[in-house]
């Protein structure tokens, strides 16, 4: 390109404008006018509606998750699950475009599913919705059922559907309302009077760490209980390599989700993403239904094994009582090095929860508490956990603040460090802190999806991983009289 070619900025900034403005947003002046903005939300700490169906609509036995909207929804979807779990994520699509915005989606859904099921064989296609066909108002229940009247997808395919508009709620919205409708699809005619499976349903809600998943069911196997966990992704998204792909690697069965209705218990650890099925389950299932706190350090997992020896009549294994006493050994170990300690964390309700009842068991602080999307019922409860240690004294709840927010609150009232997601590294940076990944997405790091954080090992994982970082940086910032053997 010659000189006289060269592109001309409309506007230049000066060098020195620039500085100021970087100095600027740093300031209590900037973080007032932060937190007045109402229109404009960046760095949100969730994501959208549909990614939540598919993470349900990927964990049952032979299920084809369907996006009735664009391809790059799809894409979207797809890519985050496979970035954060290093696995394929298989969803696909019926890739509506402007002519579908105008005309409807149902061309492209009969179209869709006809495709679907002659390549792929499932046994269940859960649909779910993004803006587009939300926007124009298709009708899920008016297509789907034309589809099987026309014969583009035979009868006797499960086909359980939600509305998940992207521009509405988060992904824990969206597990919410597909878990509902896959159950309900899959119990019809199911429950029988007096029948009883003896077994326990799990519901997980959303939870992009496999390990998690994994220790419920250990934890249930050490106590002898037979379970079924509802949307089961541990398998599908940490199949193990060995040379072969298969599409449908795992999953709850279908003929034990059915057989669900009449379980003798069901939990769901996840409040704020089964509103909706915890409602319907409590009209429709049998048996006895409780929604416990995430069983994140001590306090909360001993509540979640005395709930499970209660329900069953069942004795505390020697074998997690052992594994009480180490975490708390762990803890005592540990605890010098998180004791007052200030952390910010964000990410979602049922996970900040849990998050900040194991600070507080150890001492810290949780000073910032942010949930970019959520109900003044969560702060009122958020509000209790921190009134109720000495810990939680002059902490604050943020709801329905992003993470920009966040780097305001962490350049102005500086913490230690922070917990949340990928997401967070931005503003972790900017602060000059540590950032401590646990949540959904992790992107950015290997492996931590298989490490519990729930139980009494998670809380081993978890402290363990939070003190050896702040004694990296003490050895690596530290002066040479200070650089010891021993910390």
């Amino acid at each position: 390109m010659s000189a006289e070619a060269a592109i001309k900025l409309v506007t230049e900034t000066p060098p020195e404008e620039i500085e100021r403005v970087k100095e600027w947003i740093n300031t209590e002046e900037y973080k007032e006018k932060n937190f007045e903005r109402t229109a404009l939300v960046v760095n949100p700490a969730h994501a959208c509606q549909p990614l939540g169906a598919q993470m349900v609509a990927t964990g049952f036995e032979g299920a084809l998750p369907f996006v009735h909207g664009s391809q790059g929804c799809a894409s979207y979807f797809r890519s985050t699950f496979s970035r954060h779990y290093r696995e394929p994520a298989a969803a696909t699509c019926d890739a509506m475009t402007e002519d579908g915005a105008v005309f409807g989606g149902q061309n492209n859904l009969f179209e869709g599913l006809e495709n679907a099921y002659a390549l792929y064989k499932p046994k269940m296609i859960p649909v779910y919705t993004t803006c587009m066909p939300e926007v124009i108002g298709d009708d899920l229940t008016a297509f789907i059922k034309n589809a099987k009247l026309q014969g583009h997808l035979p009868e006797e395919v499960l086909t359980p559907y939600a509305n998940t508009p992207s521009f509405n709620g988060t992904h824990i919205h969206g597990y919410d309302a597909m878990l509902k409708s896959v159950l309900e699809t899959l119990t019809e005619g199911q429950s029988i009077e007096g029948k009883c499976t003896g077994k326990l349903n799990i519901i997980p809600g959303f939870d992009g760490n496999v390990g998690n998943l994994r220790e419920y069911k250990r934890i249930c196997e050490l106590m002898g209980i037979p379970y079924t966990m509802l949307a089961d992704v541990s398998d599908v998204f940490d199949s193990g390599c060995d040379g072969e792909y298969k599409l449908y690697p795992g999953g709850t069965k279908l003929e034990d989700a059915a057989e669900s209705i009449n379980g003798k218990a069901t939990i769901s650890f996840q409040k704020y993403s089964s509103v909706t099925t915890m409602k319907w389950i409590e009209s429709e299932y049998t048996g006895e239904k409780a929604i416990l706190p995430m069983p994140f350090g001590v306090k909360k997992t001993d509540e979640l094994i005395l709930k499970l020896s209660e329900m069953f009549d069942k004795p505390v294994p020697e074998q997690l009582k052992k594994e009480r006493a180490l975490a708390v050994d762990a803890m005592t170990d540990a605890q010098q090095y998180l004791h007052g300690k200030k952390f910010a964390i964000a990410g979602d309700p049922d996970y900040l929860l849990g998050l900040v009842s194991f600070l507080l068991e150890m001492g810290a602080r949780p000073w910032h508490v942010l949930c970019s999307r959520s109900t003044k019922k969560f702060k009122k409860e958020m509000d209790a956990l921190l009134e109720s240690s000495p810990f939680g004294e002059g902490c604050t709840c943020y709801i329905n603040k992003d993470l920009w927010h966040m780097r305001s609150l962490l350049v102005t009232d500086p913490v230690d460090g922070i917990i949340g997601d990928t997401h967070a590294k931005w503003a972790a940076r900017d602060a000059n802190i540590p950032l401590f990944r646990i949540g959904f997405p992790i992107i950015d790091r290997v492996n931590l999806h298989r490490t519990p954080v729930i139980g009494y090992n998670g809380a081993i994982s978890m402290l363990t991983m939070i003190a050896n970082k702040f004694l990296d940086i003490k050895d690596e910032t530290c002066e040479d009289q200070w650089f010891e053997m021993m910390r």
